[in-house]
Parts: C-alpha cells; sequence; structure tokens
C-alpha cells in the first residue's frame, strides 16, 4: 500500500484497519506515515520523506524517487507481494503501478488522480495499469466507464471518518487549548508541505492579524500532523496566534471562519459547514507550467464540486495579505452573503453522499486479494 502525503495516508490508516477487521490474516508493507503504522503498515518509507509537490520540486528530488522504487520493487520480489493498493498521489503511484504491472501484481487503486482536471490523457495510462479504479465521486464513476476502465464508486472517506469522529463540546475544546471563550476561532490550514508553507504563512499570518483584530476573533494555526509545531512557529512573531497539532476536525467543527489551503483540507471544511477562503501559491515556473495544462475553472473542491465558485479563491499574484484581509472583513459582516456560503457548503456535502467508502472499497480489495 503506497500513500504519500498526509490525506491519503489517513484513508489509508482507515483502510487497513477495515481490511484486518475483515480479515486478519492481511499484512501491508509500503508507503505511510505514523497512523498507517499504528494501523499496522510496515512502511518501508515515511511519507514525510515523500511530500513534494510540483514539477520543480519533483526534479530536485528524483535521485531520491529512484531510490525509493528501487527498494519497493525489491521488497515485492523478495516477499512475492501479489497486489498493490495505490492510493491518490498519482505522479509517484502512476509511474510504480507500470512497474509494478511488469512484475504481475494486480493493481487497486484508491481515490482517482484529478484527470477531469489535468492530463485527462493520463485515462489511457491507467487503463493499462490499473487492474481496479476505486472513486470517491459519483461523476468519476461515469468518466471511467466511459473509457473502459474497471472503477467503483465507493462514496468519500471523509464522510464517515467526520461522522465517527469524538468531538470535544465547544467549551471543552477552548478550555483543552486555553482559548479566550468570549472570542471565536479564526482557523488558518496552512496545509502539509513545508514548501507551501513558505509561500503561503507569512501572507497568511499578516491577514489573519488584521482580520482577528478587526473582528476581536483569536487566530488558531492547524499544524499538520506530518509536521512539528516548531516548524511553524518560526513563521510567527504574534504571541497571540496558536498553533495547533492533533485537533484539526475540532477546530473545523467550532471554529467562525478559515483561511485554507486548497487540498483536502477545502472539502473538510465543507462537510463542517464552515465559511472560509481558500488559498495558494508555488513557484512561478510550476504555476506558468500547471496553467497550460490545467482544465478547470477553479482550484477549492468545494467550487469544483459545484461547478461554480462558491467560496472565494486566493490563488499565485492574487494571493496577499491585504486582498484576503478586506474580502474576509466584508464577508464577516455581511450575514446574507454568509448564509449564502454556509447553504452552498451544505449542498457540497450531499453530493459527497453517505458514509460506508473505507468498508466499500476493503470489500473490493479483498475480492481482488482473492482473485490472484
Amino acid at each position: 500500500m503506497i500513500a504519500g502525503e498526509a490525506s491519503g495516508e489517513m484513508h489509508g490508516a482507515a483502510l487497513v484497519e477495515e481490511l484486518i477487521s475483515q480479515n486478519n490474516s492481511i499484512e501491508v508493507v509500503g508507503i505511510g506515515g505514523d497512523k498507517m503504522i499504528a494501523a499496522g503498515v510496515n512502511t518501508l518509507f515515511h511519507i514525510k520523506d515523500m511530500a513534494f509537490l510540483g514539477m520543480i520540486e519533483v526534479l530536485k528530488h528524483l535521485p531520491f524517487i529512484f531510490k525509493v522504487e528501487r527498494e519497493l520493487i525489491q521488497l515485492v520480489k523478495k516477499e512475492k507481494i501479489k497486489l498493490a493498493v495505490l492510493i491518490d498521489y498519482p505522479g509517484f503511484n502512476l509511474r510504480i503501478a507500470k512497474k509494478l504491472k511488469k512484475l504481475g501484481l494486480r493493481i487497486v487503486y484508491y481515490i482517482s488522480p484529478q484527470i477531469w482536471a489535468w492530463r485527462k490523457g493520463r485515462i489511457k495510462k491507467i487503463r493499462r495499469r490499473v487492474d481496479q479504479m476505486m472513486v470517491v465521486f459519483p461523476f468519476e464513476k461515469n468518466m471511467y466507464e466511459h473509457d473502459n476502465v474497471p472503477v467503483e464508486y465507493v462514496g468519500h472517506p471523509l464522510v464517515e471518518r467526520i461522522e465517527k469522529y469524538d468531538f470535544l463540546s465547544k467549551s471543552e475544546l477552548f478550555k483543552t487549548l486555553d482559548l479566550e471563550e468570549n472570542k471565536e476561532i479564526l482557523l488558518v490550514l496552512p496545509g502539509s508541505r513545508k514548501h507551501e508553507i513558505e509561500k503561503l504563512l507569512p501572507e497568511l499570518i499578516i491577514a489573519a492579524e488584521k482580520i482577528s483584530t478587526k473582528h476581536n476573533m483569536q487566530t488558531v494555526i492547524a499544524c499538520a500532523d506530518n509536521l512539528e509545531e516548531s516548524y511553524l512557529k518560526y513563521f510567527v512573531n504574534n504571541n497571540s496566534m496558536k498553533i495547533v497539532k492533533g485537533d484539526t476536525y475540532n477546530l473545523l467543527k467550532h471554529s467562525k471562519f478559515g483561511i485554507i489551503k486548497s487540498g483536502t483540507s477545502t472539502l473538510e471544511a465543507a462537510i463542517f459547514s464552515l465559511p472560509f477562503v481558500a488559498v495558494y501559491s508555488t513557484s512561478k515556473l510550476t504555476y506558468e507550467l500547471a496553467k497550460k495544462l490545467v482544465k478547470i475553472d477553479y482550484i477549492a473542491m468545494p467550487n469544483i464540486i459545484a461547478g461554480k465558485e462558491i467560496v472565494k479563491e486566493f490563488i499565485q499574484n492574487d494571493l496577499n495579505a491585504g486582498s484576503i484581509s478586506d474580502y474576509c472583513s466584508d464577508l464577516l459582516v455581511d450575514t446574507d452573503r454568509m448564509d449564502k456560503l454556509v447553504k452552498n457548503l451544505e449542498l457540497v456535502k450531499t453530493k459527497l453522499g453517505s458514509s460506508g467508502a473505507t468498508k466499500n472499497a476493503a470489500k473490493l480489495i479483498l475480492k481482488e486479494f482473492h482473485e490472484v
């Protein structure tokens, strides 16, 4: 099983737990993080070593990528592994899928590459390299069926993860984190990759300081599980801003507003119906290359699912503290716009369907496993 970043690793851990509950003789090896290790995965590499994104960043890490591939192939041959479960992370996973397929493995892919957004031609690679695609958005099933790729829609794992989560009450959370009871939370989620945080966080901190001061709020910065809080503290000079690791779902549930890096967190915010703006920035070259390849109008998943801009996006050159703080400040005092935003986010959650994704995915994987 291969997951290369925090969101995929989270779904991978839940999947491993479900697989073992359905068949306790299953042994899982591969790439993951602390959650997958705790679930019982013997990891060859940790996701903290795999968190690079963008064409330029990947080029810098090519020697390491080649090393990972070599050692995975050695492991497959040594242990005579017959089935691979690849989770998202398409840049690496579609490449390794080709090599694993040549070794005779059956390939199951969980959480589709976003071919509907860019490089649709990759579906031809997927048809050659993947035996079973398991998708988490209903519209993806039709897309793969049209190109004759074996596919099942299993539902989105975030829905069940959030439904099962053991939440603190708002008062318990404030007490646990030593927050001011008379101030609402302005939540900042800057992402899980260091090079993204370096681009985003300095501007987000300035914007958050302006917003929280103007609206009598308190800023909390959520630290991704694969990072250390000390890394984020390097960017924060304001002692009134708290950095919190391990309580992101409680923060999403009990915050008033969010400034969130485009990615899985925007979808989580939508499920919580938390009003927010989406932000993103990368290297100039990566961005210019991506602009030529990406075929969608939006970058935040709630907007893509809705088919329109329901949350404001601040991307690349548009990402600056002044623009973000001005927009958010106006929105926070406009009750009608806030209510409309919340209703649109609720509609996005409805489109994701009900829970059960992990159980459905595990059943399909075990079926493939027994057919090897």
